[in-house]
């Protein structure tokens, strides 16, 4: 190691109070004496800023309305109201389907899954639920006091109560019944619930229609609305065998639809992938990535 006492010629600078000016940085850090002795930087001299403007009059206060401050801390005043989204913990179940939702859009989805988010429109979507509740199955309610008034007049000694009367109109559900009449090409619509989970409960339903061309429709959130339908918590898929001549025109309008949207576009749907869509953090890096790129080639031309 060099020693830092080395001799110096005599015309070597010093600096202020004395130290060498060749001393090394570790030595004036080590040095506690030595502390504090680097030069500074010579500063010009400041001319005075400009006076600020006189502040006029304070105009007098309405003595009527008095300033109310109010106190936040712990037992005062109640806070304003602000958005908590961020700061809600979530049930285990909400989180699952949104991770659900976010990894539908990042992966590559197949064209018979992808074709589940191609939904129904809101109005035509309204009006068909408008139709389907004209036509629902009787309630466990419903059913009691019927069987309840026949078993009275069957007592009573009217013995004709008791004999089948027409087969009522309603909406047909549950998988295997509805498959059942897509088959023997009895439904006249179908209408198919776009968040039926597990996915393969339904997933051959567009293909089944189309192949017996029977109308087919995909309904946004369908499994619980279409649950009310049939009095039960949720259903994957309804249909429609008939109904009474007053609504034929509201079918048809519905059946329209549905083949314009579902039925003819099948074989186009059944080859689009779905998914592939960045986030908007990995969105703005490629853009970045790309912008760096372009300015990159410019400056190689």
């Amino acid at each position: 190691m060099r020693n830092p006492c080395r001799s110096v010629p005599a015309h070597a600078h010093t600096l202020a109070g004395g130290t060498p000016e060749w001393l090394p940085h570790r030595v004036l850090r080590r040095h506690s004496s030595l502390r504090g002795r680097h030069p500074k930087a010579t500063t010009t001299a400041k001319t005075g800023s400009k006076p600020y403007a006189k502040k006029g009059a304070k105009a007098p206060q309405d003595p009527r309305f008095e300033k109310r401050t109010r106190s936040f801390g712990i037992g005062q005043d109640i806070r304003p109201s602000q958005d908590l989204t961020r700061f809600v913990k979530w049930p285990q179940y909400v989180q699952l389907q949104r991770q659900r939702v976010v990894l539908n859009q990042r992966l590559k989805v197949p064209p018979s899954i992808a074709q589940f988010s191609n939904t129904l429109d809101k109005n035509t979507a309204t009006a068909m639920f408008k139709l389907f509740n004209k036509y629902r199955p009787e309630s466990k309610q419903e059913k009691k006091e019927r069987l309840g008034k026949i078993a009275a007049d069957v007592a009573a000694g009217n013995k004709d109560a008791a004999k089948a009367g027409p087969k009522p109109v309603n909406v047909k559900y549950g998988l295997n019944h509805v498959v059942a009449l897509i088959e023997a090409k009895k439904a006249k619509f179908v209408a198919i619930a776009a968040d039926v989970d597990p996915i393969e409960l339904v997933v051959y339903l567009p293909a089944l229609c189309k192949k017996m061309g029977v109308p087919y429709v995909i309904v946004k959130g369908g499994k619980s609305r279409l649950g009310a339908v049939v009095h039960k918590k949720t259903a994957a898929v309804a249909a429609l065998t008939a109904v009474n001549s007053a609504d034929e025109r509201e079918l048809a309008t519905l059946v329209s639809a549905a083949k314009a949207n579902y039925l003819d576009k099948h074989t186009e749907l059944s080859r689009h992938w779905g998914g592939g869509v960045r986030g908007a953090k990995s969105a703005e890096m490629m853009r970045k990535r790309a912008k760096a790129a372009g300015a990159n080639v410019v400056k190689e031309a």
